[in-house]
């Protein structure tokens, strides 16, 4: 099992869950998904605080080189849930004044990942 904290909040989820749905669905903080997880919009961003991973999907570092934030963020939807993590997420619904944080992410990452080392 992995442990995941947002904002004080903790919470244990199956080892593997997508981050941008443990932080939802486990911890129920209302973070941006506007694609869907599918590595297209950057609004699953998310900062560590403790443990980031080492590994990327390239989809998730092409698409963070396309909007110069790699090194910056990383992409909630495109990190598996393992050990003890510490994020912040980066948008929110409450605090970017939509009304919907997008469509429910698939259980798994999307597009297909294709890892690589950070």
């Amino acid at each position: 099992m992995a442990m995941i904290e947002v904002e004080g909040r903790r919470a244990e989820v199956e080892d593997g869950k997508r981050l941008v749905l443990a932080i939802e669905e486990d911890l129920g903080i209302d973070i941006l998904h506007k694609c869907g997880g599918n590595a297209m919009c950057t609004t699953c961003r998310v900062q560590f605080e403790v443990a980031e991973p080492t590994r990327i999907t390239e989809a998730e570092r092409e698409r963070l080189t396309e909007r110069e934030l790699l090194g910056q963020a990383r992409l909630s939807c495109q990190i598996p849930c393992e050990g003890e993590m510490v994020v912040k997420p980066l948008m929110t619904v409450s605090t970017s004044g939509t009304d919907s944080p997008g469509p429910r992410p698939a259980d798994e990452i999307t597009p297909e990942p294709r890892w690589t080392d950070l």
